[in-house]
């Protein structure tokens, strides 16, 4: 199992939209709203890093009003 934290650079006029449709995926855990340089970030956890850059890729940057991603990877410690 993996982990990614995705952070996103999102229109203003989108935010309430991306935020919602990023908390309807059942592979993001959770989505929480920034102040800063990043306008939310989201948690993944999949099989695998492919599976995450699928996610990504397919599910995340379809979406309309994201801007930009940043992606940051990691496992869980047991």
């Amino acid at each position: 199992m993996v982990i990614g934290f995705v952070l996103m650079h999102v229109s203003p006029l989108y935010e309430y939209e991306v935020f919602n449709k990023l908390s309807k995926l059942h592979e993001i855990r959770e989505v929480h709203p920034l102040f800063g340089e990043y306008d939310l970030i989201a948690k993944i956890e999949a099989e695998d890093y492919e599976s995450i850059g699928e996610i990504i890729i397919h599910k995340i940057k379809t979406i309309k009003g994201i801007i930009d991603t940043t992606t940051l990877t990691g496992i869980k410690l047991h």
